[in-house]
């Protein structure tokens, strides 16, 4: 399946005027290329593109039931705003990840094998809040509940020293936002049954 092609065809689908930007963007930034963890869900080149795709058909795929369950929901999870927080959610990783030759065990015998470091050197800001930054860098237009479903993606996960003002503002952006509550879900359904080793 040819993942990046499918990641822009969606992200080119919401008619958004910066789309071809971004693309370009996180073309240059080895976006399409990254793995999706260093240890956990989809570790391989392309990881990071695959999991974007899979975290948006979960996500489109949940919009449907709860739309099913509650059609007060279409209008506050526009199919849009879902496409563009679940692509989007981890363009912070493009640039993290470093190939890197690591030691494994493997019956009993220590083994070089391929895997990759972390490097945050590039830019360190905290992850949600760093694929937000770069998007409006970029010129990217994102709603409020675009941006916070992004930030916030990783809710208690991304807690700084478990800080009241940030729990806080956690807090009330998921009272706010459904469409937070509908991204984090459709991440951790996603790296947990649908990419589980």
């Amino acid at each position: 399946m040819n993942y990046q092609q499918e990641f822009k065809d969606l992200l080119l689908s919401t008619k958004r005027e910066e789309c071809d930007y971004v693309i370009e963007q996180l073309e240059e930034l080895g976006f399409f290329k990254a793995p999706a963890s260093t240890k956990f869900h989809l570790n391989y080149e392309g990881g990071l593109v695959e999991h974007s795709v899979n975290v948006c058909k979960v996500a489109l795929k949940v919009r449907e039931a709860m739309i099913a369950m509650d059609d007060s929901l279409r209008e506050l999870l526009p199919m849009d705003s879902v496409i563009i927080a679940a692509l989007l959610h981890d363009v912070c990783k493009a640039d993290i990840y470093k190939p890197a030759i690591k030691k494994e065990k493997r019956m009993g015998i220590w083994t070089e094998v391929p895997g990759f470091d972390i490097d945050y050197t590039n830019f360190p800001l905290g992850h949600g809040e760093k694929s937000v930054i770069m998007l409006l860098r970029w010129g990217f237009e994102l709603t409020d509940d675009e941006i916070m479903a992004i930030r916030w993606h990783m809710s208690a996960w991304d807690l700084p020293f478990q800080s009241a003002d940030i729990k806080g503002n956690l807090n009330k952006a998921k009272d706010i936002c459904p469409l937070l509550t509908l991204i984090q879900s459709a991440d951790g359904l996603a790296s947990s049954l649908i990419e589980r080793k």
